[in-house]
């Protein structure tokens, strides 16, 4: 394996290690809701949901359009039952349902 690359995963481990960590030392649950730190780490989880969303359906978004249907299926699964039942789990099975049978139908070949 490349040096860069034993470096990065051990930036990233390390990383991931810190965030986990950190506010269990810092005592993050204690903190005032009203101060900056704590709007900043509020803000934290939904940004890298939304960073996670993009990066996911980037490559998928930017291919021919038989390729695209199924991830569009199953972003709109995945609202629509999330809007409907406020289920995270279900929404995330119908969106990969939802998707997987539009990839067999219109991408695989028969």
């Amino acid at each position: 394996m490349q040096p860069d690359v034993v470096l990065l995963i051990v930036v990233v481990g390390l990383a991931t290690w810190a965030l986990r960590f950190l506010p269990m030392l810092l005592r993050l649950n204690e903190m005032r809701a009203d101060t900056a730190l704590s709007r900043f780490l509020s803000a934290t989880g939904p940004a890298a949901i939304a960073t996670l969303f993009v990066a996911s359906i980037l490559p998928g978004a930017a291919g021919p359009w038989r390729e695209q249907v199924p991830l569009w299926i199953g972003v709109a699964a995945v609202l629509a039952v999330w809007g409907w039942r406020r289920s995270v789990v279900g929404a995330t099975l119908c969106g990969a349902a939802g998707y997987g049978l539009v990839f067999k139908l219109l991408v695989l070949p028969a």
